[in-house]
């Protein structure tokens, strides 16, 4: 009984972090379109864009870290190549983060004429490091589940 709930919370869990993250990637994407189509020009983000990327990435993060602490990760089967996929997705979701951080830091910010003041860049400079984090942290999930469905482990913390 104890396996069955566990692996029902697992499941939520795993379900709430990728509803969370597929919610930042399709409203983080237009951001990043805009941004690349216009380099060198500042871009305005609406307050509620703000808000919908913060909760995102703090639902994110939080999901994480609630699995992480209370909840085994157990293989539901073994298998070498569906445990290989899941740890290729673990990879492609955080691909996506890491080309935003080098569009913007590598290629958008050196075309400015202006860089931002202190205090408008530092909210901004963390907003971003914090989602990047969150994807990370999405990506080991996925990479956690993907090592323990290949080897067929117990449990994987």
């Amino acid at each position: 009984m104890k396996r069955r709930r566990n692996l029902f919370l697992y499941v939520c869990v795993l379900a709430v972090q990728t509803a969370a993250a597929s919610f930042l990637f399709w409203v983080i994407f237009p951001l990043f379109r805009r941004m690349i189509l216009w380099l060198g020009e500042p871009q305005e983000i609406s307050p509620v864009v703000d808000a919908e990327i913060l909760l995102g990435a703090l639902l994110l993060n939080c999901a994480y870290f609630a699995r992480y602490r209370w909840i085994e990760v157990r293989s539901p089967f073994r298998s070498a190549l569906v445990g290989h996929l899941v740890q290729f997705a673990s990879r492609i979701s955080f691909f996506f983060g890491g080309t935003l951080f080098s569009a913007l830091f590598f290629r958008h910010l050196p075309e400015l004429d202006r860089l931002p003041s202190l205090e408008e860049a530092l909210p901004r400079v963390a907003l971003i490091l914090w989602v990047l984090f969150a994807l990370f942290c999405y990506s080991l999930e996925l990479d956690r589940l993907g090592k323990a469905i290949e080897e067929g482990c117990v449990t994987v913390d």
